[in-house]
């Protein structure tokens, strides 16, 4: 009899789960130039980001969950400024969430570029707001605090993980706490994960060489390593400031994007002027199991202040800049050549 309702009961499960479905979009680096908060300046002496990401908010917010990459500080105790020490107005985070973003990775090269007070203010304006954040924390006791971050998502349980190479050579000095690459760490944060609930798993992972377009064997040995040593689902890289190839697994359930470049930024060479967001849908099938039905890419450009507006952040195609057709051009032939199994998103 009991060999009769071990299957039964699995079939019920799949019966009653099948249905499960949730959208993730990623966004790369969401970076914050001097020319960026000089334009957003008020007469007031406030920052006014208005219009930033209009034309991809539907896109954003239709998705039941979005994780951007905040790479800088936001730290209102110091002075706002661009590269080569970040820091940013709130008002930049506000502006983001209101595009419809829901985790802020915080682990990147430039999150202690206002020290420990910067990263903790950073995380200080995150908290004040609502908002869920991964990869620092204001003491290395005080992790615990956001691991393992799980959240079910239209039914299916993801969890998030996100770790950097270094943080430029910048040491925190009076406790704070940064998720650095570290794969015995990483080890035990997906046993965590797992632990917790979580079907699946997407580690985002700031990495690899900057303005490459291909990625380096360290990325993908670390990648080789997320995926088939410990099984993670969703690998999705930052940092080159470029976009890299996207990969999905031929059993669908693995994918692998090396690099989603500038979300938006003041960068101004043809690859680095704009990146692409990818969309990913999981999907519970009839043997109860997650897998990602699908994955597409979008990209998004970067239009510089002039003329009387701000920044923002349009479709390459939608765009009367020359510059945003060559980014387009470049991106899409690096992607028909190199990806796999992850395709263009076509608005209709």
């Amino acid at each position: 009899m009991g060999g009769m309702l071990a299957p039964l009961m699995v079939s019920l499960l799949a019966l009653l789960l099948g249905h499960d479905e949730a959208e993730l979009v990623f966004a790369g680096d969401a970076m914050m130039h001097q020319a960026q908060i000089d334009a957003a300046r008020t007469t007031g002496g406030d920052y006014d980001f208005t219009g930033y990401f209009d034309a991809i908010r539907p896109y954003v917010t239709t998705a039941d969950y979005a994780v951007v990459n905040l790479e800088t500080p936001v730290s209102a105790m110091h002075r706002y400024s661009g590269y080569p020490c970040f820091n940013a107005p709130p008002a930049f985070v506000d502006a983001l969430a209101d595009a419809g973003f829901d985790l802020f990775l915080t682990a990147n090269n430039h999150t202690l570029d206002r020290s420990d007070r910067g990263l903790r203010a950073t995380l200080d304006c995150l908290d004040a707001r609502g908002h869920d954040h991964i990869g620092t924390y204001r003491t290395a006791a005080g992790r615990d605090s956001v691991h393992p971050l799980v959240r079910t998502l239209g039914g299916i349980r993801v969890g998030f993980l996100n770790y950097t190479y270094g943080t430029n050579g910048i040491t925190a000095r009076d406790g704070a706490a940064v998720d650095y690459i570290d794969r015995g760490l990483i080890r035990s944060d997906v046993g965590r994960l797992r632990e917790a609930g979580a079907e699946v798993i997407a580690a985002c992972v700031h990495w690899g060489e900057e303005y490459k377009l291909l990625p380096a064997a360290s990325q993908r040995s670390l990648g080789a390593f997320l995926r088939d040593s410990l099984g993670v689902e969703l690998v999705i890289g930052s940092h080159p400031h470029v976009v890299q190839p996207m990969e999905l697994s031929a059993d669908s359930t693995r994918l692998t994007v090396y690099s989603l470049g500038n979300f938006i930024s003041n960068m101004r060479t043809r690859d680095t002027r704009g990146g692409a967001m990818v969309r990913v849908r999981l999907e519970r099938g009839d043997d109860g199991r997650v897998r990602i039905a699908d994955a597409r890419y979008r990209l998004v450009f970067t239009e510089p202040a002039g003329a009387g507006r701000n920044f923002r952040l349009v479709w390459p195609d939608a765009s009367g800049d020359s510059r945003a057709a060559d980014f387009a051009r470049a991106a899409r032939a690096l992607f028909d050549k190199h990806n796999v199994g992850v395709p263009e998103h076509i608005a209709r």
